[in-house]
C-alpha cells in the first residue's frame, strides 16, 4: 500500500515549454562516482546459490564489478538545461549510508566518490548552477539515481506515475530510499497508459517531452515497474540513454538479465523493444546505465 508523502505530484501536461521545431540537443555525460558490486547482481547466475551470489554472499570481492554511477546533462537551444537522473548526493563522498541507506550500501558496500563529482559541483565548475537546470527527467527513483534530487529544488521533475507508485509502495529492499525523493518539489507524472502516450520507433509507449522530437521518453519497465529511457536527437545521431533497462552492454547483446527484477516479463518486453530499436536505428548510440568499459569510451562518441 502506498503511504502518504510530503510530495504532491501532479499529472504532466505535455509538451513542456521550450520546444523548437528542428531542434537538436547536446549531451554531456557526468560521472558521479563508482561502486563495486557482485557480478551476479548484473549478470544473472543459475543454480541454488544464484540469489545469494547476487547479494555478494560467498563471492570473493576481487571478482566484483566496478560500475559507474552517472547522470547526463542535456542542453536544448530553447528549453535550456535538462538533467537525466541526479547521481549521488554530495554526502556520499563522506558517508554513503547517510544518503543511500543501509540496505543499498550493504548490497554494494564499496563506493568511491569525490565531492567534486556531485552534479551540482560539476555544474559550478562549468560556470553554471543547480538553479539553471529547468527540468530533471528521472529514469527511475532508485537510490543511485535519485540521491541528489534535493540539490535541485527549483526544477520540474518528470517521471512515470508507475514509478511513483512503486517508489512510495516499496522500501529499501526494492532499492528506494524515501528521504531522497519525498520533497515538496514540482513533480510531474507521466501516464504511459493514458491518451497522452504514443509510439516511437519500436517503443509501444513513448512521449515527446518538448513537442519538437528532440527529447523523447520511452517506457521501459521491468528493472522497476515505472522505468523509462530517454531518446535524444543530437546533431549527428540519436542517443538512447537506457538507464537500468540495460545496465551492461551484455544485458542487451547476450539477452542476459540481471540478478533481480521487479517484473521479469516486462523486462524482457522492454529488452525486445530496445533490440528492435537498435535494428531500426543502426546509427543510434545506445548507452547502458552502469557499464564502465562503455563509459570510458563514451565521451568522444557524443561529440
Amino acid at each position: 500500500m502506498r503511504s502518504r508523502t510530503a510530495a504532491e505530484p501532479r499529472p504532466a501536461v505535455l509538451p513542456l515549454p521550450g520546444g523548437r521545431e528542428g531542434a537538436n540537443v547536446r549531451v554531456r555525460p557526468l560521472l558521479c562516482g563508482l561502486m563495486r558490486g557482485p557480478s551476479a547482481a548484473f549478470l544473472r547466475e543459475r543454480g541454488r546459490l544464484a540469489r545469494w551470489h547476487a547479494l555478494g554472499v560467498g563471492v570473493p570481492r576481487d571478482g566484483w564489478l566496478e560500475l559507474p554511477l552517472v547522470a547526463f546533462l542535456v542542453e536544448h537551444p530553447e528549453a535550456g538545461l535538462i538533467l537525466v537522473d541526479t547521481g549521488l548526493h554530495p554526502s556520499v563522498a563522506v558517508d554513503p549510508k547517510e544518503n543511500l541507506g543501509r540496505a543499498f550500501t550493504f548490497a554494494h558496500r564499496d563506493f568511491r566518490m569525490r565531492p567534486e563529482q556531485a552534479v551540482a559541483a560539476q555544474l559550478r565548475a562549468s560556470g553554471r548552477d543547480a538553479a539553471d537546470v529547468k527540468v530533471v527527467v528521472m529514469t527511475h527513483l532508485h537510490a543511485d539515481q535519485a540521491g541528489a534530487m534535493s540539490e535541485f529544488p527549483e526544477a520540474t521533475f518528470v517521471f512515470s506515475s508507475a514509478e511513483w507508485e512503486g517508489a512510495t509502495g516499496h522500501g529499501q529492499r526494492h532499492g528506494y530510499v524515501r528521504r531522497q525523493f519525498d520533497h515538496a518539489f514540482d513533480y510531474r507524472l507521466l501516464d504511459f497508459g493514458g491518451g497522452g502516450a504514443d509510439s516511437y520507433s519500436s517503443f509501444g509507449r513513448a512521449v515527446d517531452l518538448l513537442g519538437d522530437g528532440s527529447v523523447r521518453l520511452a517506457f521501459t519497465p521491468g528493472h522497476t515497474l515505472g522505468h523509462l529511457s530517454v531518446v535524444l536527437r543530437t546533431r549527428s545521431r540519436e542517443v538512447f540513454l537506457a538507464g537500468d533497462a540495460i545496465s551492461l552492454e551484455r544485458n542487451l547483446r547476450e539477452r542476459h538479465p540481471p540478478g533481480r527484477l521487479e517484473d521479469e516479463h516486462l523486462y524482457h518486453r522492454s529488452l525486445r523493444e530496445i533490440e528492435l530499436y537498435a535494428r531500426e536505428a543502426p546509427g543510434a548510440l545506445i548507452v547502458p546505465g552502469h557499464d564502465l568499459a562503455f563509459w570510458k569510451r563514451l565521451e568522444p562518441l557524443l561529440e
